[in-house]
């Protein structure tokens, strides 16, 4: 039990640390070139992924499971459910509006030929977006 202690302020700490760093390296973001900019969206969605993984786990682990309060859930689900409509609906408008510029490109002559030869010769690609669902 006394390791327990320990192991939440760190990750609490660790936590702090990782948004300190987060928000210093998107302070100008409005500024930085396509490259930066997905790497600190790849950066971003990859914490985010263990984050959740973590929570996860959290919500399995008998010390939660046997004494989070009743109220702890709640403001819990009521802020995760924000986060949640919000990545849904960020995921919608991102990809719909990509949709849309890829549509006008290739209307207008002007995607890249190297990336659409496997369209046109029905090639199977080795990564393909496809939904989660």
């Amino acid at each position: 039990m006394d390791g327990y202690f320990p192991n939440l302020e760190a990750w609490v700490k660790r936590q702090e640390e990782i948004k300190e760093s987060f928000m210093k390296a998107e302070e100008n973001y409005e500024k930085l070139d396509r490259l930066e900019l997905i790497l600190l969206s790849r950066q971003a969605f990859q914490h985010m992924l263990r984050t959740i993984e973590a929570f996860d786990q959290w919500l399995k682990e008998p010390m939660v499971i046997s004494h989070m309060p009743r109220e702890m859930l709640v403001d819990l689900w009521a802020k995760l459910r924000t986060i949640f409509y919000q990545l849904l609906d960020l995921d919608i408008e991102h990809t719909s509006k990509f949709n849309e510029y890829i549509k006008k490109l290739a209307k207008e002559g002007k995607l890249n030929p190297i990336l659409t030869i496997g369209k046109r010769e029905k090639e199977t690609r080795r990564f393909q977006i496809t939904p989660s669902m």
